[in-house]
């Protein structure tokens, strides 16, 4: 499979992984749009949530709903956004179902423009969410 995200799954390419269980896998964005930006993955490939099943969508749900508050000690951050883009028209990029949790903080501009951190940054924030 030619699928970034099973890479990832599968250790083929690197990652600063956040949070893993038998079902899902969550990591740190590259090209993150804020501190924390974190994607939550089913270790099923599934190119979106509808073509998934009902159960790894409670799955991934769940995790989200437990590791969110973690992500926002972990950067100071007062609040986050959800994002999922389902399909090519609505902007999805990497054809494997994902969440985005994008923590944002009172007084900074909420941006959807991607930051470009260097690697020390990511591994960083990454020790400091695992660290929650």
């Amino acid at each position: 499979m030619n699928c970034l995200f099973c890479k990832i799954i599968a250790r083929e390419i690197p990652a600063e992984i956040v949070f893993e269980n038998d079902h899902v896998l969550a990591f740190l964005d590259i090209g993150p749009v804020s501190e924390g930006h974190t994607l939550v993955i089913p270790k099923v490939h599934a190119e979106n949530l509808s073509a998934g099943s009902r159960e790894d969508a409670q799955v991934l749900m769940a995790v989200v709903h437990d590791i969110a508050p973690k992500i926002l000690r972990a950067v100071g951050a007062d609040g986050y956004n959800l994002g999922m883009n389902h399909g090519e028209a609505a902007g999805q990029e990497v054809m494997h179902t994902h969440i985005h949790i994008m923590p944002r903080k009172e007084g900074h501009p909420r941006t959807f423009t991607k930051l470009r951190p260097a690697a020390h940054e990511i591994k960083e924030t990454a020790e400091k969410i695992r660290l929650q």
